[in-house]
């Protein structure tokens, strides 16, 4: 009794905690440990819904260069480099389809600055490093200029051939003069690239004395390219372009295998989505955006209606038929019922897990998996006494005995959510991965409910009801 005393202790604080959590003002726990001014987050906690139940942007991606010009693989590329913005964005289940042979989809749930979101995932974060060489004292004039580079050369090329292909005129219509892009004086010729922001590793914002900066490092194919050019260019300035816009021309002082910085006139906000452009790859494809539509939650919040009153009368319909036909082991299972609902809101907000239709629908079937591993428990139960057995040894064999069939059919289970989350990685198909993450929590979260809390509840309850059970079986539905 005093192991069924401990786990009750257990199970009340796990309930307290897991209600707070699931609260919908909770947003967890966060403080100035240091008193630096800075948010010290120990436990955050939030909700995230898809799409199609919050709303958000719609994106439709479209390659600016000809159809032969690249391949499927160079546009799947793009495409996962798109999710990773996307996810750095945070959204956590975005959706990035690749659409017939030049396009890419990007749904976003829940974002809010359009404008943001569009130049985050289209930009294509086109860094290079030029040579500078011989230009001494003038280098520093062209930074805040636009250059042409070689490798702009070849995108311009790309685009007016894949403009050719379409029928389009290359030729900008009239508008404000724009300044042409500066070329090397010494040479009359763009300046040269060395190496472009594909050779890059990593990237990371960072701050120093209030000064924000991009550290990076380097590829084994960018070192084998940056680390010859600077030792035999030593004395000489390097620009660092991005976009044709030059950040910066330092002077180089060292040979640089490893990476190095890339320092401008930041902003925090600016350092930081261009670091993660940068880590997240340069786009291989150009990117036009070819529509941009933000998607209401009318009908999403009309869904959620419907699952949310299917959901509570399935509940509802459960409770009433543990009750009616167990009788005082369905009320040990109605409670581990409410526990296991509970326990899972509370770890939809901590994960989180972004709510769709598909995942709702993953949560409300684990709860009827949740029921099945109690019926199979009471069933035992039942044999059991029948079969002669005293009240505490039909309840022990009940348990120990029917966990073997709760173990195995759940375990394989969650086996085909696992195969369908793998499959759910694929573009377009993230619902699927969200129907199986739920549905395997709700598995996991039901080995603690069905056999823990319900023997604790169900013990207790009969604890405290012994006389009046073991004259009346009926009680325990016999």
């Amino acid at each position: 009794m005093n192991r069924h005393v401990g786990w009750l202790i257990v199970i009340i604080l796990l309930c307290l905690f897991a209600g707070w959590v699931s609260l919908p003002d909770t947003q967890g726990i966060h403080w100035d440990s240091n008193n630096d001014g800075e948010v010290d987050v120990v436990l955050d906690v939030r909700q995230s819904l898809g799409l199609d139940l919050v709303g958000g942007l719609r994106v439709l991606l479209e390659a600016e260069l000809p159809p032969g010009s690249f391949t499927a693989a160079d546009l799947q590329q793009a495409a996962n480099n798109v999710a990773r913005r996307v996810n750095a964005l945070g959204v956590t289940e975005p959706t990035v389809q690749v659409q017939g042979s030049n396009r890419i989809l990007v749904e976003l749930p829940g974002i809010t600055d359009r404008e943001q979101a569009i130049e985050t995932i289209q930009q294509t974060a086109a860094l290079e490093f030029v040579d500078f060489s011989g230009l001494g004292g003038q280098a520093q004039q062209f930074v805040g200029r636009r250059i042409l580079t070689t490798q702009q050369v070849i995108i311009q090329q790309q685009r007016e051939a894949a403009a050719a292909a379409e029928g389009i005129s290359s030729t900008p219509e009239a508008a404000e003069p724009e300044v042409p892009p500066a070329v090397n004086p010494l040479t009359g010729q763009p300046f040269e690239t060395i190496m472009t922001g594909a050779d890059l590793q990593a990237a990371v914002a960072q701050t120093e004395f209030g000064n924000w900066f991009i550290s990076f490092e380097l590829t084994p194919n960018g070192a084998a390219i940056f680390g010859p050019f600077t030792q035999s260019h030593i004395g000489q300035p390097l620009a660092l372009v991005l976009d044709g816009v030059v950040l910066s021309a330092p002077v180089i002082e060292a040979r640089l295998d490893t990476g190095g910085v890339i320092q401008g006139t930041f902003t925090e906000q600016e350092a930081k989505q261009l670091a993660l452009q940068l880590r997240s790859g340069a786009l291989p494809i150009p990117l036009r955006v070819e529509s941009a539509e933000t998607v209401g939650a009318t009908l999403g919040q009309e869904s959620v209606n419907l699952s949310i009153r299917a959901g509570v009368i399935g509940v509802v319909v459960v409770l009433l038929f543990m009750l009616i036909y167990y009788r005082v082991p369905g009320i040990a299972a109605n409670l581990a019922l409410l526990v296991f609902i509970l326990l899972n809101f509370a770890i939809f907000k901590l994960i989180p897990i972004t709510l769709t239709l598909p995942a709702i629908t993953g949560f409300l079937i684990s709860i009827g998996t949740a029921v099945d591993g109690n019926i199979l428990i009471f069933e035992r139960i039942k044999e059991e006494m029948r079969a002669g057995s005293d009240l505490d040894s039909a309840l022990e064999v009940g348990f120990n005995r029917a966990w073997q069939s709760i173990r195995d059919s759940n375990f394989s289970t969650i086996i085909i959510c696992g195969i369908l989350f793998m499959f759910g990685q694929t573009p377009g198909a993230s619902i699927v991965a969200g129907f199986a993450v739920t549905l395997a929590l709700g598995l996991i979260v039901n080995l603690f409910t069905a056999v823990i809390v319900t023997r604790t509840f169900l013990h207790l309850i009969v604890a405290l009801l012994r006389r009046p059970i073991q004259q009346r079986a009926w009680l325990l539905g016999v």
